[in-house]
């Protein structure tokens, strides 16, 4: 006969358990099992196996996801560079709304479709990809380790990803070219001097860029209070590094300024940028126009109408304005009016479902910024080629959980908003 245990004994011995737990070590769930008191139900699931940050990943390859990238980073990099990196606007609302949104849409999977081979292969502006996860602008990648943006493009040819170069690189677009092996795009802070802006497009397009994505929405200034706050307690002089006496000393290092004339120039972003700015931008150029920072269909209706070759759904990652909307759910409203125009997006992707969701609603492409910041700042040229391993990795099993065998099996049926 088997002994009778009542539910108060279930419960201690429960309780008991929890309490020995290395999880729970000093915390109040131990405090509450001496009491005997347990006022409410454990976590379901239960976390078995938290992330430990005081035992780094030593090496990329440890890395289970993208995430176990960021505090090595954080070790290695200055707190000054790091807060720039992690940093949003205010509250970091809109920083965290871009994760949050992803939740607000289910993905509904299709079965009994062979996906035994994935074809995760796009064409973007008349370029075909491997992939159609996209490196993302992010500028001076040396203040994040040596290997800088060369590093980043071997990085992106190993898995041929497009990438996007800022206009605040610390290298070349054509040294970028050489260690990508293929023309990349290149992007454009319009300044608030249109010759300087004109100097940028011409330069680009001589270099070998193909495109030229135009940050629209970098209009006005900003409380990067989490940069504020790291950069106290950074012990280096900045300004042995960084002369910001004027914008024109500040950028005189810059590869695109190079014969630039900054005379009279006060704002590296355009705080007068206007639809008119545009097209006297792609009057000077043959490259490809696309505009990166749309979030109202209203926009997005007016640069397809004006033949804009392309537009990226993006809230510069949450650093950009405190909008308080993720670009997942501005997406959809996007894609009904842009027609033909190839739409991209960026803000917040980390997961292989969350490109898949994306890609779902009738994004061409998906673009990261932070998280292969996070696997150059950890580890170099390495670091990178391991998060956008691990990214494709996620999303070819997302497709074959969706039941895509190709990213053009990707239908708007297959993700729900709840």
């Amino acid at each position: 006969m088997k002994p009778i245990v009542d539910q108060a004994t279930s419960r201690r011995r429960f309780i008991q358990f929890l309490a020995a737990s290395p999880l729970f070590a000093g915390t109040s769930v131990a405090a509450l099992a001496e009491e005997g008191v347990f006022p409410q139900r454990p976590p379901d699931p239960f976390v078995w196996a938290p992330r430990d940050y005081d035992h780094l990943i030593s090496s990329p390859k440890e890395a289970l996801d993208v995430f176990d990238f960021e505090p090595v980073m954080h070790k290695n990099v200055p707190p000054a560079h790091f807060g720039y990196m992690t940093s949003g606007i205010d509250d970091d609302v809109t920083l965290r709304a871009n994760r949050e949104g992803f939740s607000k849409f289910q993905l509904r999977p299709r079965r009994l479709v062979d996906v035994s081979k994935i074809d995760m292969s796009t064409e973007i502006l008349g370029q075909k990809y491997q992939t159609p996860i996209i490196l993302a602008p992010v500028g001076e990648h040396r203040t994040y380790h040596p290997d800088g943006e060369e590093g980043v493009a071997r990085a992106a040819k190993t898995g041929d990803h497009l990438m996007i170069l800022s206009t605040q690189a610390t290298a070349t677009v054509a040294d970028v070219i050489a260690a990508r092996g293929r023309p990349i795009w290149s992007q454009l802070y319009a300044t608030d001097k249109f010759e300087v802006a004109k100097h940028h497009v011409l330069s680009m397009e001589r270099q070998g860029s193909i495109a030229v994505a135009v940050t629209v929405d970098r209009t006005g200034g900003r409380n990067q209070e989490d940069l504020a706050r790291l950069r106290r307690t950074d012990t280096r002089q900045c300004s042995t590094c960084h002369d910001n006496s004027s914008l024109a000393t500040a950028n005189r290092d810059a590869p695109m300024y190079e014969g630039a004339d900054l005379s009279g120039l006060t704002n590296t972003q355009s705080p007068a940028l206007t639809w008119d700015t545009v097209k006297r931008l792609r009057d000077v150029t043959k490259m490809k126009m696309v505009l990166k920072g749309i979030l109202a269909w209203e926009d997005a209706k007016i640069a397809a109408e004006t033949g804009i070759d392309a537009i990226i759904v993006s809230n510069h990652g949450g650093r950009a304005d405190e909008s308080g909307r993720s670009t997942i759910e501005s997406l959809p409203e996007i894609i009904a009016v842009a027609g033909a125009m190839p739409v991209l997006i960026d803000s917040g992707f980390r997961r292989g479902t969350d490109i898949v969701k994306a890609l779902c609603m009738g994004a061409k492409g998906v673009a990261i910024g932070r998280p292969y910041l996070w696997g150059l700042g950890a580890f170099g040229q390495a670091g990178v080629e391991r998060v956008l391993e691990l990214l494709r990795t996620e999303l070819t099993v997302a497709m074959q959980q969706a039941g895509a065998p190709s990213i053009k099996d990707l239908k708007p049926s297959m993700v729900m908003h709840v």
